[in-house]
């Protein structure tokens, strides 16, 4: 079976980066907010937006 390069090298990043921190979510999730904070870019926070009713969608 033919193998992407690009994306077995992005899974082989992926799993370098989930084991610099025992694959533990809540580190990964961490270190991402840590270097988006880093990264000297505004970051954006949007309300969350009201459902539609199933009576309004025609």
């Amino acid at each position: 079976m033919w193998q992407d390069p690009i994306v077995n090298e992005t899974r082989m990043l992926r799993e370098e980066y989930a084991a610099k921190f025992n694959h533990d979510p809540d580190a990964l999730f961490e270190d991402i907010l840590k270097r988006q904070g880093q990264a000297g870019k505004k970051v954006v926070s949007l309300p969350p937006r009201k459902p539609l009713l199933a009576s309004k969608v025609a």
